[in-house]
C-alpha cells in the first residue's frame, strides 16, 4: 500500500501540533471520565488494569500504585470508587493473602468501549490512511517520545531539573 502524498511540515509545526492535540486528549478524558462516572485519575487507573487485562495479567493493588505513580493510600479510594462503580472486584492472593488483586468486572471492558469505541473507529481509518511504513515510524515515535516525556517526569519528580517554578 502507497501512503497519501503528506503536505511539508517543519519539526516546530509537528510539535505544535503534538501539543494541541495532547491537549485536546486531556480534556477529552476528563470529558471521557465524567461519562464513565470517574474522575481522571480513576480512569487513569482504570486504564492501567485494561492494559493488563487485555495482556492476561492482573495487578496488585501495590503494583497499580507504582505505575500511576501513586501512595498505596490513594490507590484504596481509588479502588473503592471503581469497585463501587462496577468496574473492578478485589481477590486476594492465592500465593499471599495480604495481597490483593484487583480483577476487571466481566461487563467493565464493554462499558468503556462504549465510550472510547467511536474515536477508536476514527483512529483506525486516519491508520488507513497511512503505509505500513508510516504506520511503523508512527508507533517508533510515539514509543520513544514516551520515553523521553518518562525520563523528563522523573527529573522533575526527583527535582534534578535544574528548574523550579521558584525560579521565575
Amino acid at each position: 500500500m502507497q501512503g497519501k502524498v503528506r503536505p511539508a511540515a517543519t519539526a516546530e509545526q509537528a510539535l505544535y501540533a503534538m501539543d494541541r492535540m495532547i491537549a485536546t486528549a486531556q480534556f477529552g478524558q476528563q470529558d471521557i471520565a465524567r461519562l464513565l462516572g470517574l474522575n481522571v485519575t480513576d480512569l487513569t487507573c482504570l486504564g492501567f488494569l485494561v492494559e493488563a487485562a487485555t495482556a492476561g495479567e492482573s495487578l496488585v493493588a501495590g503494583d497499580l500504585a507504582d505505575r500511576a505513580r501513586l501512595t498505596t493510600g490513594a490507590v484504596t479510594g481509588v479502588l473503592n470508587r471503581l469497585e463501587k462503580a462496577q468496574y473492578i472486584r478485589r481477590q486476594a492472593d492465592p500465593q499471599d493473602r495480604r495481597r490483593v488483586r484487583v480483577v476487571m468486572e466481566e461487563s467493565a471492558l464493554e462499558r468503556i468501549l462504549e465510550a472510547y469505541g467511536p474515536f477508536y473507529e476514527r483512529l483506525g481509518s486516519l491508520f488507513a490512511d497511512y503505509s505500513p511504513d508510516e504506520i511503523a515510524v508512527l508507533a517508533d515515535w510515539f514509543t520513544r517520545a514516551k520515553a523521553l516525556l518518562q525520563d523528563s517526569l522523573d527529573e522533575i519528580r526527583q527535582g534534578v531539573s535544574g528548574w523550579s517554578p521558584s525560579d521565575r
